[in-house]
């Protein structure tokens, strides 16, 4: 699961952050190039558009022909990248089956992320719906507490002198994709959505964005969908990376924002019938995490986690 994004700020830079998002999107055409994207957008607490490609890959020896693909690798590594006016960032995570779980509340779709690319899913199941359930379902959990070990570093650059930067992550670092789709709600549920759930979700995504340090969260974004030609769809997801499973765990029972969106869900939970809500979580080998940014403003993804 690969993450590649363009960050501008102003309506005179659109263009080449487009053009720029454009050549990505045409490099994801080559050869093992993913089986699956996404394409989201986000404005950040300091008034940058970043425009991302999520792409997703099966079969990790098939990443690693694409990454590695003279076209792909040398215009990741150019310095043109570095005077364009826009900046790049990659973020790549490779967890191993064990790592891995995601959960839908319908069983028959609509999916998104990696599941649509699985032939099938399970039917209901009994790890749900209770504090601890999300640790249950990752079948690491067996045989390991999961813990960070280690902190996150610099392998080259330095978020305040901008440029490239290349982060490396540490093990058992933790990414969730919790998602929401509400383009088929409508009447009650559709208003429902809109004037109870929604706000109170968007306020506990700009705590985690904002002040998220302070409970383990390293980052934040509250992605919106958009189609080809950049038209916002009506389906999100945040996507955080967190310093361990347990800090994502403290927080969702215990903060106080966390607490609100979780209050008020199952207090209107029965208006719901076609809102469709999922999450991805995965933990991951230090070895198995890659974090570039060129040009990104020192509050981008992992460069206002780590320590220069």
């Amino acid at each position: 699961m690969s993450y590649f994004g363009v960050q501008s700020k102003g309506d005179e830079n659109k263009g080449h952050a487009c053009a720029a998002f454009q050549k990505i999107l045409e490099s994801f055409k080559l050869p093992d190039g993913p089986a699956r994207h996404d394409l989201v957008q986000f404005v950040d607490a300091e008034g940058y558009l970043n425009l991302i490609a999520v792409g997703y890959w099966i079969d990790p020896a098939q990443f690693e022909k694409w990454h590695e693909s003279r076209a792909v690798k040398e215009w990741w590594a150019s310095d043109d990248r570095l005077h364009e006016g826009v900046g790049y960032f990659r973020e790549i995570l490779r967890p191993r089956m064990e790592q891995f779980e995601t959960i839908f509340t319908h069983e028959h779709g609509p999916f998104e992320g990696v599941s649509i690319l699985f032939p099938e899913m399970s039917g209901p199941i009994i790890e749900h719906g209770y504090w601890g359930s999300m640790r249950d379902r990752l079948p690491l959990s067996q045989t390991s507490v999961m813990d960070a070990e280690g902190e996150l570093s610099l392998q080259v650059g330095s978020p305040a002198l901008g440029g490239r930067v290349i982060i490396n992550g540490h093990d058992n670092l933790t990414l969730i994709r919790s998602g929401e789709d509400w383009s088929t709600t409508e009447g009650e549920e559709r208003r429902t959505w809109y004037n109870d759930i929604e706000p109170v979700l968007h306020e506990g995504m700009n705590y985690l964005r904002d002040d998220g340090l302070e409970v383990g969260c390293y980052c934040n974004r509250y992605l919106h969908h958009m189609d080809e030609n950049g038209n916002v769809q009506e389906k999100g997801f945040g996507y955080s990376l967190w310093r361990s499973l347990s800090a994502l765990e403290t927080w969702g029972a215990s903060h106080y924002t966390h607490l609100q969106i979780f209050v008020t869900f199952n207090r209107l939970a029965k208006k719901f019938q076609n809102l469709t809500l999922y999450h991805e979580v995965s933990v991951f080998d230090a070895a198995n995490q890659y974090y570039e940014y060129i040009n990104c403003h020192p509050k981008t993804g992992l460069l206002r986690a780590v320590k220069s």
